[in-house]
């Protein structure tokens, strides 16, 4: 609670504000950085919320969603010149300015107080003040915590409150994750209480695929997945073409590493994924299987126990086989 009186004598004045989150935002990362935003505009500060990159459509229904800033050729000028700028920079679920790409320089060398929120292990030592708890379910949870100990709950209006569920309802799986916790259920209650629609934002982020999308799981599934049942492992690998030929937007790969965790019997799956300048890879696990340690010493990432990423720079095929060999050898 120390930091967040802290962080209450910092807003007791209208500030320059930045909010910033990781690349590839997920529920968490945007629902996180909407709700405090959301709030702190209400308290007459000035904010921008800049993204690293873009994120799914099935985001876009969040209120405030317009005013985000997505880091590109063309923004990054005013991007630059707004973090140099900003009195406070929000770093909202992320441990190391490396998740935030070419913006990790601009927000290490501003003057502007940096304020860690963020549930993830291992923290980077670049915050002023942080809000930092691996046991909380979700970023979105810490946001409302800090709400809370700002003495504004009061002021959770509905759009915040769908933000903020928004967050929680995706990083804990559907309350499905270890993380989910009897605080998160009431948190959970308050949002609700304070105007959340939880089937609006349900259907919102679940119900509302592209035809692409649902021929691609259905392609994946019945093409892509290898399942090595003796080390209890299942796998898709989705190349470049495969994404180009189903016409695949941000977002459109998510939740496919479940299906193959969903196998009875699999206790770790991965999505590795060819793009344009890297593989990517995303690794799920249940138990006491933890794929937050095989990504980052294998595949210069981290994450959760359960949940992780990481990325290699090496050609698909190597990267395929470096992940058989690991995997097999355990």
């Amino acid at each position: 609670m120390k930091d967040v009186q802290a962080i209450k004598t910092l807003l007791s004045s209208p500030k320059n504000i930045v909010i910033t989150t990781h690349a590839n935002p997920d529920g968490d990362a945007l629902g996180s950085s909407l709700g405090l935003y959301l709030y702190l505009k209400k308290q007459g500060h000035q904010i921008d919320v800049i993204t690293p990159t873009s994120y799914p459509d099935f985001l876009n229904w969040m209120q405030g969603n317009e005013e985000v800033i997505v880091n590109k050729e063309s923004t990054l000028p005013g991007i630059t010149k707004k973090i140099a700028n900003a009195d406070l920079i929000f770093c909202l679920d992320f441990s190391g300015l490396k998740r935030i790409k070419n913006l990790g320089p601009l927000v290490g060398a501003s003057a502007g107080k940096k304020i860690l929120i963020d549930h993830h292990l291992d923290p980077e030592d670049f915050a002023d003040y942080s809000l930092w708890d691996t046991k909380s379910s979700a970023t979105a949870e810490l946001v409302f915590d800090l709400i809370e100990g700002l003495g504004g709950q009061k002021d959770i209006d509905a759009d915040i409150a769908e933000c903020l569920y928004a967050g929680i309802m995706t990083d804990t799986g559907s309350f499905k994750h270890p993380s989910t916790s009897a605080k998160t259920h009431r948190v959970v209650a308050s949002l609700m209480e304070a105007g959340a629609n939880i089937n609006k934002v349900n259907r919102a982020i679940y119900d509302t695929n592209s035809l692409n999308r649902l021929r691609f799981i259905g392609y994946a599934l019945m093409e892509k997945l290898v399942v090595l049942e003796k080390v209890k492992a299942a796998y898709f690998v989705i190349t470049a073409e495969e994404h180009e030929r189903f016409h695949l937007k941000s977002g459109d790969t998510e939740g496919l590493v479940n299906y193959a965790l969903s196998i009875k019997d699999i206790e770790m799956s991965a999505i590795i994924m060819e793009r344009e300048d890297e593989i990517k890879l995303s690794f799920r696990s249940v138990g006491d299987r933890a794929v937050n340690t095989f990504a980052s010493e294998h595949f210069d990432g981290g994450g959760h126990k359960n949940a992780a990423g990481g990325h290699s720079q090496d050609t698909l095929e190597n990267t395929v086989a470096k992940f058989r060999r690991l995997i097999e050898s355990q």
